[in-house]
C-alpha cells in the first residue's frame, strides 16, 4: 500500500506506475493519512503523459481491511512513520516532495522520482522472490 497525505497525487502516481510496471511482484492500492477527496488534474494529466492510466484512482482513507491487507506500507506523507502509524512495523519511509498546488514541471520531477522508487522496489521483490525459489 502507498500512503500519502492526501492519496491524491504521490500516492496514487506510486500505485499507477506500480500497477503497470510491477503487476508481477505486487497487488497495489493507496490511501491517504486525510484524504482530499479527490485528484488534482495535474495528477491525472502527468500520469497520462507518461503513459500511465488513472482510472479507477480515488482519493480514500486507510481502512483496518487495507491495513491488514498489505505487507508493505510506503509512507510518503512526509511524516515519520513512529509517528503517523500505530503499527509502524511493516511502514518503509520514502521521503518524497508534495506536488500538490505546484505547476506542472514539478509533478513531473516527482513522478520521474517515484517510478524510479517503485522500480527499484519491485527488483528487489523480484529478487527476494527468486531466492525464495531457488531454495525450495
Amino acid at each position: 500500500m502507498f500512503v500519502c497525505l492526501g492519496n491524491a497525487c504521490r500516492s496514487p502516481m506510486a500505485e499507477s506506475i506500480a500497477r503497470y510496471d510491477a503487476a508481477d511482484v505486487m497487488e497495489v492500492f493507496s490511501a491517504g493519512l486525510t484524504p482530499l477527496g479527490f485528484l488534482p488534474s495535474l495528477t491525472t494529466e502527468t500520469l497520462e503523459k507518461n503513459g500511465y492510466s488513472a482510472q479507477n484512482l480515488k482519493s480514500k482513507g486507510i481502512t483496518a481491511e487495507a491495513w491488514d491487507k498489505a505487507d508493505i506500507v510506503i509512507n510518503m506523507s512526509g511524516t515519520q512513520r513512529e509517528r503517523a502509524f500505530p503499527h509502524y512495523e511493516k511502514v518503509e519511509d520514502w521521503m518524497v516532495e508534495d506536488p500538490y498546488g505546484e505547476d506542472s514541471r514539478v509533478y513531473q520531477r516527482i513522478f520521474e522520482s517515484i517510478q524510479r522508487r517503485v522500480a527499484q522496489l519491485a527488483e528487489a521483490l523480484r529478487q527476494k522472490r527468486q531466492a525464495t525459489q531457488s531454495e525450495e
